[in-house]
């Protein structure tokens, strides 16, 4: 659990407080996440870029990536904050990775540095998600 002075931090607070670890070189983008599973934990990751631009990872994947390694697998809250004009929503390839955790209902906060925030749901951010019921 991410933890400020022995006391649990926000999700804003971890996604802010990641961000600013980023590598971003290249785009100077910088995008940090965070996510709280059901019980209370909370795991941060923000954006590695690579020059071969394909091999990056994206913020939300290292959060739920630190969410796996330490043994929890349900989404109960995502916010994820960058530095733009306006709040950036998660790749496609994220919101299937969000769908792969969390249920349709879980809420994401999308926020700008300066404090805009959009927020929406999993499932209005891939409706027709592909899973496991598919198989």
């Amino acid at each position: 659990m991410i933890k400020n002075r022995g006391i649990a931090m926000s999700l804003k607070e971890a996604a802010l407080k990641v961000r600013e670890n980023a590598h971003a070189p290249y785009s100077n983008f910088k995008v940090g996440a965070a996510v709280r599973t059901p019980s209370g934990e909370v795991f941060a990751g923000c954006n590695v870029e690579n020059v071969a631009y394909p091999e990056g990872t994206c913020a939300e994947a290292g959060a739920i990536a630190a969410m796996v390694a330490a043994g929890e697998n349900k989404l109960a809250e995502v916010y994820v904050v960058a530095s733009s004009p306006q709040p950036v929503p998660p790749c496609g390839g994220c919101r299937q990775k969000l769908a792969e955790f969390g249920g349709k209902d879980v809420v994401v906060t999308m926020a700008t540095v300066d404090g805009v925030e959009t927020r929406t749901t999993i499932g209005d951010l891939l409706p027709g998600a592909f899973d496991a019921s598919f198989m």
